[in-house]
């Protein structure tokens, strides 16, 4: 490091769990180059913000977090990367505060960007992985693919990211052993279309390989998976949940439920097909959390469709919706689509499908009234006499808050749940 005195640095991101992958392994770079990761914003010296485009309210996001953070703390210099700084870096640009854009192209060489030739190990696998929370956040997300060859005709993701590239396999196995000697007790695989994994290799490797690999070669107590493409599945696939370290939750984005506008989509998959693979799934993963992306508002959709992708969602029975209005992106297929939607009629029908959501979150939420689950404690604070008020994760990704005579972050314990409150779990540890 020389003799440069070394700088704190505060890293954030906005959109897909990918982005939070990459920040993960830049905040490690930068540690293993001398710096200090810091969540305080007024005493950094750097931030560096991953960008998301995919959505305008994505885009607005970023713009507003670079906006933020120069304005609390006007000295610091502020590095933007990710998909809207590949496709609008001048936008960024010319954003207050911003000293540096890097397009995702560039993504991988940032803190050597940054710092120069005196950050020796930052393109290189660090030994020491940074201790759960560091960010934030106790689980570890870890990129084992990036890019898509698919192209969804809404979807500009694929002008930011480019062709599908798979990460060698011993690398990714490499990584979680690492984040469990550092005592990490869940990872999360990501992915711009994760799974597609291996297939860039002429059929090598799929995503099953990959994890049967890891739950072979690794310890990880909790293995989860961010979302996947239906198309890439097979009903053979489900029974990988017979080893219990897998998480019981998919996330299965659809995007309509009406075939027609599926297929003006793009999408490679019909309703018929999406419901059998629920089907195959359910049999097979016990007390399954199945979430999904919906779209309203796609070019072309008329009240007739989006009547029809209502009660498809509810017959599938969601246990939550990623509700979101179709956002014109330029360079796409959509856009240049006639039957463009407004954006009264698409804010009705996300407040239809969204309350939609909140039914069928509730019920399946009362569903585990009564059950005892394990939960991994992400965050908690000091709640007086009564000890701590602390929050987690299930398995299948219910939200669960409870409060205990000491702190139990990033550790997993059994929980008698209760009642539901205000969207979450209520629950009491189980004594031994």
């Amino acid at each position: 490091m020389g003799n440069r005195k070394p700088r704190k640095v505060f890293l954030d991101f906005v959109g897909c769990r990918l982005n939070q992958a990459e920040i993960e392994q830049m905040a490690r770079q930068f540690a293993a180059g001398g710096d200090v990761i810091t969540r305080d914003v007024e005493e950094a010296d750097l931030f560096v913000v991953n960008t998301c485009l995919v959505t305008a309210t994505a885009a607005k996001k970023s713009r507003h977090m670079i906006r933020q953070l120069g304005r609390a703390n006007p000295g610091a210099k502020i590095v933007v990367t990710g998909c809207y700084a590949e496709l609008s870096p001048d936008i960024l640009a010319r954003q207050p505060h911003v000293g540096l854009v890097l397009g995702n192209t560039a993504k991988d060489t940032l803190v050597k960007v940054v710092s120069g030739a005196e950050n020796r190990l930052c393109c290189e696998l660090e030994r020491e992985i940074l201790p759960p929370g560091t960010l934030g956040r106790t689980r570890a997300f870890v990129k084992v693919q990036d890019g898509c060859d698919h192209h969804c005709t809404f979807c500009v993701t694929t002008l930011a990211r480019g062709p599908g590239q798979s990460r060698p396999m011993a690398e990714i196995i490499e990584e979680i052993n690492l984040l469990v000697a550092g005592g990490y007790q869940e990872v999360v695989l990501t992915g711009v279309h994760l799974g597609s994994y291996g297939m860039d290799w002429a059929g090598q490797f799929r995503l099953d390989v990959l994890l049967r690999a890891i739950l072979t070669n690794t310890d990880i107590p909790r293995l989860r998976l961010s979302s996947l493409e239906p198309w890439d599945l097979s009903p053979s696939f489900f029974d990988l949940w017979q080893d219990l370290r897998l998480c019981p939750h998919l996330h299965l984005p659809l995007q309509s439920g009406s075939d027609r506008i599926l297929k003006r989509m793009g999408r490679r998959t019909t309703c018929a097909d999406f419901a059998a693979l629920v089907r195959s799934a359910r049999e097979r993963i016990s007390d399954l959390a199945l979430t999904t992306d919906v779209m309203v508002g796609f070019p072309g959709e008329t009240e007739t469709d989006f009547i029809e992708s209502l009660r498809y969602v509810e017959s599938i029975d969601f246990a939550r919706l990623h509700v979101f209005p179709y956002s014109r992106r330029e360079g796409t297929a959509a856009a240049r689509m006639a039957g463009q939607v407004s954006e009264e009629i698409k804010a009705f029908r996300k407040s239809e499908m969204l309350a939609l959501s909140k039914q069928m979150s509730a019920a399946f939420q009362c569903a585990h009234i009564g059950k005892t689950l394990e939960v991994l404690w992400e965050s908690g604070h000091d709640a007086g006499l009564d000890g701590f008020r602390l929050s987690g994760l299930t398995g299948n990704y219910l939200r669960v808050v409870t409060t205990a005579p000491e702190m139990l972050s990033n550790t997993i314990t059994p929980v008698e749940i209760s009642e539901v409150q205000n969207g979450c779990l209520i629950g009491h540890p189980v004594i031994a």
